[in-house]
């Protein structure tokens, strides 16, 4: 098999290649380091072997010699190979020398380019690296060289007379010495210079000063430096989207968070997914279809889940369905029926089971059956409410949730009030969170429901809510973080 050298981008997890994320995809052994974010990882199959390498400042967990030596054993064991390297592998990544390593080996190997951080941080921070006027060339160079050389083949003093844009990697810990030198070699003390740290992603913070003043002004790694008059640009964009800074958790089940996730990021959210449900498929018997004449979805879970393990494993598609009235319980359902190539026909103002309740027509005919599809162990108050009006109701339990695991640093963050808020998408979501976590810590964060249900059930476990979305949609709670955390509290 092939071991694959894949860039990482500077951190963005957006700024991964396609090419990237389909051998993530496929990968049996995936190798890496700080330099990759995390939700990078989520893209590779849980059952993936995941290597550490480590590679922060001081770090000994595996030098390179091992990392080579890890690479080679694992793509001598046939299985498929991703070593994951923040930025381009072959620009200050060390990847020409994991290359050399597999081909001394014998062994297969590919690279895949990443988005080098040298114009990515820079670009993150508001600056470009090239500007007519102002820069009309740049150049890239590390401010750590191999140490074991004894000397450097960097000559800063004719970096400095080049002049245009020099961006310096890895350079934080030579910092002060480099400005010495480029101030030396002909640089004006009064250049501008930028320190893009950690570009790209939620915590990245940006630090402006001058070749005279930068060695004062606490650059720490990991840093794009960025020297000349482009650096004296301001077109912050990153940094200004309104939840940039805020931290806020998700704890939706881990396969349902994604569009949650990447509402919350697009306003410039740190986004941690805490997933305290997950959903688990059940067996079920489909019923004869041709009895009802209403059929009721209460969730988008429920809609999968009927689709898929109801009508598809029986050779059947939505042309089962064709006799009947289907009622959604709110847009994010009606939706997922959308995307089967139906219609609801009911979806009530309110997307709770009371307001589908009252929105629900009466019978055509007395006994008028209706097959209700729905979550294992969900409220009552649907099947006896339509009962009631003397509908026939068939309860179909086509999926449960459960409790999940979240990863423990990330329980660790909550439960020491490291974020800003907590985002609840149902009474499940509530109840295991309360479960796992236990008191919060005070101040405690932001509390924002979707809805009245969910609001309730976390009363009743003493966990206060603040914002309360209106209407209870994915968009409306997104909308209702954004006002509480850039307003007063509620």
């Amino acid at each position: 098999m092939t071991v694959y050298l894949v860039g990482a981008g500077p951190g963005d997890p957006g700024l991964l290649t396609r090419r990237g994320a389909e051998l993530l995809a496929r990968a049996e052994v995936v190798v890496y380091d700080r330099l990759a974010h995390p939700a990078l990882l989520d893209l590779a199959a849980p059952e993936a072997e995941r290597v550490d390498v480590g590679k922060a400042p001081g770090d000994v967990t595996l030098d390179q010699e091992g990392i080579n030596a890890l690479l080679v054993d694992r793509g001598r064991t046939g299985r498929t190979v991703v070593r994951l390297k923040g930025g381009d592998p072959f620009v200050f990544g060390r990847g020409g020398e994991e290359a050399e390593a597999l081909a001394a080996a014998g062994i297969a190997f590919e690279v895949v380019p990443g988005v080098t951080s040298a114009i990515a941080a820079p670009a993150y921070g508001g600056i470009p690296v090239t500007h007519r006027g102002l820069a009309t060339h740049f150049t890239v160079v590390t401010g750590h060289e191999d140490p074991a050389k004894g000397t450097t083949d960097t000559d800063w003093e004719s970096l400095a007379r080049v002049g245009g844009t020099l961006v310096i990697l890895m350079g934080a810990g030579n910092l002060p010495e480099i400005a010495r030198r480029l101030i030396a070699g002909g640089r004006s003390p009064d250049t501008p210079v930028a320190a893009v740290r950690w570009g790209t992603r939620p915590e990245q913070a940006t630090v402006r000063a001058t070749l005279a003043t930068i060695a004062a002004a606490g650059v720490a790694a990991p840093s794009a430096i960025v020297v000349g008059a482009v650096a004296g640009l301001d077109l912050a964009w990153f940094e200004a989207r309104p939840l940039f800074g805020r931290t806020v958790v998700v704890t939706r089940a881990r396969e349902q968070a994604s569009a949650l996730r990447s509402r919350l990021e697009e306003l410039g959210a740190a986004v941690i997914e805490l997933p305290t449900i997950a959903i688990e498929p059940i067996d079920f018997e489909l019923p004869p279809l041709d009895r009802y004449a209403w059929l009721v979805f209460t969730s988008p879970n429920g809609v999968d889940a009927f689709f898929t393990r109801g009508l598809a494993a029986r050779g059947l598609d939505a042309r089962a369905l064709g006799h009947l009235r289907i009622a959604a319980i709110g847009p994010g359902t009606a939706a997922a029926l959308t995307e089967r190539g139906l219609r609801a026909d009911v979806v009530p103002e309110r997307f709770v089971a009371e307001s589908l309740l009252e929105a629900f027509p009466a019978p055509g005919a007395p006994g008028e059956r209706i097959l209700l599809a729905r979550a294992e162990q969900a409220r009552e108050v649907l099947p006896e409410g339509l009962t009631d009006r003397g509908h026939v109701v068939d309860v179909l339990d086509v999926y449960r949730t459960v409790p999940a695991r979240p990863l423990a640093a990330d329980l660790t963050v909550v439960r020491e009030g490291l974020v800003d808020a907590l985002t609840f998408t149902s009474s499940s979501t509530v109840t295991n969170f309360c479960d796992l976590v236990g008191p919060l810590s005070e101040p405690a964060p932001l509390v924002v429901s979707i809805g009245p249900i969910t609001t309730r059930t976390a009363g009743e476990r003493g966990l206060h809510v603040d914002v309360e979305a209106e209407p209870h949609t994915i968009d409306a709670l997104v909308e209702a973080v954004r006002a509480a955390l850039t307003g007063p509290r509620p």
